[in-house]
């Protein structure tokens, strides 16, 4: 097989929680009297670690005044916000077809752990993974720190190893840690960005990751054109 670990964003790569994690911090800048970020610009920096996502919002902030919106976001993704989020169409297939082909799988996420190991828990697909890293136990992507530290622990090289996710970040921490990038088009970074920075391709659905991958596999062995 051409890549023995496939490590996964969560946020807008296996679960749609955009709408959860713009209104969570947008709560969180009513709560403390701050200007409200745009949508826009809240949606933009889904990926990153709350830290450095709020750093960015907030530029003029000090970890003193971080700290108190990392408590309110808190308070709101993980206790009083009601908006749904679900996992993408597709996304049980898909990590149980990898599964069934022998690959191995992690996470990487920009969530806390104890927001990752609720999901992980509410969708049933902790058994799933032999791996995860989080934003609040090493650096925040694009820093290949994660995917470092999952390549050790799961003993695999960065030839052997595909990012999947949706944003610029996903795909700058893969190309830091000397792995394989492939992007997700449908979730909260357009494609141009996202090509930007040379994944091996841009999948419309994740539904097409498991043809992607068998092109791929044809591909090493025959030399065929990968389009």
């Amino acid at each position: 097989m051409p890549y023995k670990l496939i490590v996964f964003d969560w946020d807008g790569t296996l679960m749609d929680s955009e709408a959860r994690i713009v209104a969570c911090i947008q709560a969180a800048f009513s709560d403390l009297d701050l200007p409200l970020p745009t949508p826009e610009a809240a949606r933009d920096i889904i990926g990153l670690g709350l830290d450095e996502a709020l750093a960015v919002l907030m530029p003029e902030s000090g970890p003193e005044g971080r700290r108190a919106l990392i408590e309110r976001y808190r308070h709101h993704f993980l206790v009083a916000n009601e908006t749904p989020s679900y996992l993408f169409p597709g996304a049980v297939e898909t990590l149980d077809w990898l599964r069934s082909r022998g690959h191995l799988l992690a996470v990487a996420t920009g969530k806390s752990r104890r927001g990752l190991d609720l999901v992980l828990d509410s969708t049933g697909l902790g058994g799933h993974f032999q791996a995860t890293r989080c934003a609040d136990e090493t650096f925040s992507k694009p820093h290949p720190a994660m995917l470092l530290e999952l390549m050790d622990e799961l003993g695999v090289r960065g030839a052997e190893t595909l990012m999947v996710g949706d944003t610029e970040y996903d795909m700058q921490m893969a190309h830091n840690a000397g792995a394989c990038a492939l992007a997700v088009c449908y979730g909260v970074h357009s494609p141009e960005r996202l090509l930007a920075q040379g994944p091996l391709g841009c999948l419309a659905d994740l539904v097409d990751m498991p043809a992607w991958l068998e092109r791929r596999r044809r591909l090493d062995r025959d030399g065929e054109e990968l389009t």
